[in-house]
């Protein structure tokens, strides 16, 4: 025998399911029925399905049924939406979001570190390097004019050279460090210019011709006589030179080249080497330290020829 205690808890259960079975039942007593007939059908359309069911529900248990259900009670209604409702579902979703969120912020901090060693920092480096070799400048124009006046005793040359630095100088004062970066190339190649030792030999190793003649467009009834050859330096290793050719008056880097001569030299050369297959004379021209231009032998004319 259930205890006092019980009784409600059993109540509150009976209930329950009478409301659920009117769930099923409404539909069909309400359209059977008007609004106020409804509540005593009801009532006794419930006592009919528990008879049939072998149980027997007191009266008030059935009665309190229908005003429940009147009432939606037993019913779950979810929350209105608002500021708490969304925080509970913020913080009952965190195992989700927190996850992307983690994910966001790697990758946010993989391409700031990405754009900081990869773009920023090689910029700044590159500023703070320009910005020294800018300062270091007019230190470095005086080194290199004094180098060249260590190199040469050419009075030409040497005001050559400080023109260069006085221009470089004024080109940093006017912030034109195209310009000023220049005329530091400028004074290096001279200086490398002047330090330059090599002989302008002719070739006459196999599959290389000694000679070539050309007849110039220009001038049909001309023919030009060049000799080939190649500069060497005191070690024996061949040079390449910037030569620019007067037949299309271009510039190209090669390691030998036909210079032009007269014909007397021309011919000389030829019979050098035809006596025994080698030119004995086989200097053409020397370039001594100090020095820019070419000292060639007597005979060598301006011009020269790229290919053949």
């Amino acid at each position: 025998m259930a205890s006092k205690s019980d009784a409600p808890l059993n109540d509150l259960m009976m209930a329950m399911d009478v409301v659920d079975t009117l769930r099923h039942e409404e539909g069909q007593v309400a359209r059977e029925l008007k609004a106020d007939e409804r509540d005593a059908a009801m009532v006794k359309r419930l006592r009919e399905v528990y008879a049939a069911q072998g149980i027997e529900m007191p009266d008030h248990i059935l009665k309190a049924g229908v005003e429940d259900l009147k009432r939606d009670r037993f019913v779950y209604s979810p929350p209105s939406a608002g500021f708490q409702r969304t925080l509970a579902m913020v913080y009952i979703s965190r195992s989700i979001w927190s996850k992307w969120l983690a994910g966001a912020l790697a990758v946010l901090v993989i391409a700031v570190a990405a754009w900081y060693f990869l773009v920023s920092l090689p910029k700044q480096r590159a500023e703070e390097e320009l910005l020294a070799r800018l300062q270091s400048l007019p230190a470095t124009y005086t080194e290199l004019v004094d180098r060249i006046g260590n190199l040469t005793e050419n009075t030409d040359i040497m005001a050559t050279a400080q023109s260069i630095a006085d221009d470089g100088s004024l080109a940093l004062k006017d912030s034109n460090n195209a310009a000023a970066f220049k005329a530091e190339t400028d004074l290096r190649e001279l200086a490398a210019g002047l330090q330059e030792v090599f002989e302008v030999k002719i070739i006459s190793r196999e599959g290389v011709p000694t000679g070539i003649t050309r007849i110039p467009e220009a001038n049909p009834d001309t023919e030009n006589y060049y000799i080939v050859v190649e500069a060497i330096d005191p070690d024996g290793n061949i040079l390449r030179r910037s030569i620019v050719s007067e037949e299309n008056s271009t510039a190209e880097v090669v390691d030998k080249w036909g210079q032009r001569v007269s014909e007397t030299i021309y011919n000389a050369v030829r019979r050098d080497k035809m006596e025994d297959g080698i030119v004995q004379k086989g200097t053409l021209g020397q370039k001594r330290r100090g020095e820019l231009d070419i000292k060639w032998r007597s005979g060598v004319q301006d011009g020269a020829i790229t290919k053949w």
